[in-house]
């Protein structure tokens, strides 16, 4: 049985969904191979303009790593080779040109928590808890640090990890982890909502300022500057931009020409 569906509305946004209950979403290595080729089949599809990751488990969006793989008897050199997943999972989300919002209807817990901090915007029900429970089993959460590290002060980062204690949703935005925590009735309405008003917006400039960001995010400010002038400069070439600003000045809905 597939452990990822996917689909697409009539309004660009592609839903991309964890739907493997039984194991609680384990990042296992068939699951994270069908999310790696939904994403790039939604990076690939024009008709896409926002991703949404979530789940159909209703009390969990991910239980992390699959530690039964990690405790498996496999040769060391064939675990190794296999933890490229987590790198080109994070790099596919930065690199894909359009935003991800990760929809945290559930528990976000070891390596999912990296799955989300990956994504440009998550949306959290009310109640669900992030955390990083690895020490607990005497693994150390290494890949997901680096994501940690850049969205989360250090202090509390290094408590995250070092405690195995996780947070709840309503500590997480007040920490600027999550952009909205949202009661359990509202949550699907409110991200297909936040869904369909990015897609709303030029999906060309989107894609250059999400290539900017993903470029530019660990550059020293004057190489960033340089670099930001230059693609500022590029959207400049754009006719999305005169569509934009005619359409303000119009007052009505534009119609993006993509170029």
């Amino acid at each position: 049985m597939p452990k990822v569906s996917y689909e697409v509305d009539e309004r660009g946004a592609a839903f991309v969904t964890l739907d493997s209950p039984e194991t609680r979403n384990a990042l296992s290595d068939a699951l994270l191979d069908e999310l790696l080729d939904a994403l790039e089949r939604a990076g690939d599809d024009d008709a896409v303009r926002v991703v949404v990751i979530g789940s159909s488990h209703e009390r969990i969006f991910s239980a992390g790593g699959d530690l039964k793989a990690f405790a498996s008897d496999r040769p060391t050199i064939e675990k190794y080779a296999g933890l490229d997943r987590f790198p080109r999972l994070y790099e596919t989300i930065g690199g894909m040109g359009k935003p991800v919002i990760c929809a945290a209807g559930g528990d976000v817990l070891a390596g999912a928590f990296g799955l989300a901090l990956a994504c440009d915007l998550i949306i959290a029900k009310e109640g669900v808890r992030f955390g990083c429970p690895e020490i607990n089993v005497g693994v150390f959460p290494f890949m997901i640090s680096a994501l940690i590290y850049r969205n989360v002060p250090r202090m509390r980062a290094n408590q995250l990890m070092m405690t195995g204690e996780p947070i709840d949703a309503t500590e997480a935005e007040r920490m600027d982890v999550v952009n909205a925590v949202v009661p359990a009735a509202e949550f699907d309405d409110t991200v297909r909502e936040w869904a369909h008003r990015i897609a709303a917006k030029s999906p060309l400039l989107m894609r250059l300022g999400k290539d900017a960001i993903n470029a530019t995010r660990d550059q020293s400010l004057p190489d960033a500057l340089s670099s930001l002038r230059s693609q500022l400069a590029l959207a400049f070439t754009t006719e999305d931009i005169g569509e934009g600003v005619a359409a303000f000045k119009e007052k009505r809905e534009p119609v993006w020409r993509m170029r």
